[in-house]
């Protein structure tokens, strides 16, 4: 028996999340980076797309870095330097009946495939 441990979580209030800002709380226990924009929020996985590998946030420099080749993206994920084919990946994300940011990292989004706009790839505010 193969115990897989769930991929859907929730991620507390939209609210609870900084305009302008990575937040890094889920990323140890789910991989997962919460990036909230002035209009919308979203959930970047952790997971290089160039072997799997788990970048780092790195603030001061405003970008994710991967430590094993090089790789480096955007706060929005969008791939600019190293060896990685593409930018980073997003996980579902919706709001649960109790208000709550609901993510679920097996259904996931890939920019070049014109997936992020897709309603299930972000949250939308009013801005």
């Amino acid at each position: 028996v193969l115990f897989e441990p769930p991929t859907t979580f929730k991620a507390g209030y939209p609210h609870e999340y900084i305009v302008g800002e990575v937040s890094e709380k889920w990323m140890k226990s789910q991989r997962v980076w919460i990036v909230r924009t002035d209009t919308s929020l979203y959930a970047l996985l952790g997971i290089c797309t160039h072997l799997g590998c788990t970048p780092n946030w790195l603030e001061a420099e405003s970008k994710f870095k991967c430590p094993c080749h090089g790789s480096g993206y955007t706060m929005d994920g969008v791939n600019f330097e190293g060896p990685t084919p593409r930018p980073l990946e997003r996980g579902k994300i919706g709001l649960a009946d109790d208000g709550q940011i609901v993510i679920d990292t097996a259904v996931r989004f890939r920019h070049e495939l014109g997936q992020w706009e897709d309603p299930d790839a972000f949250l939308k505010f009013a801005g």
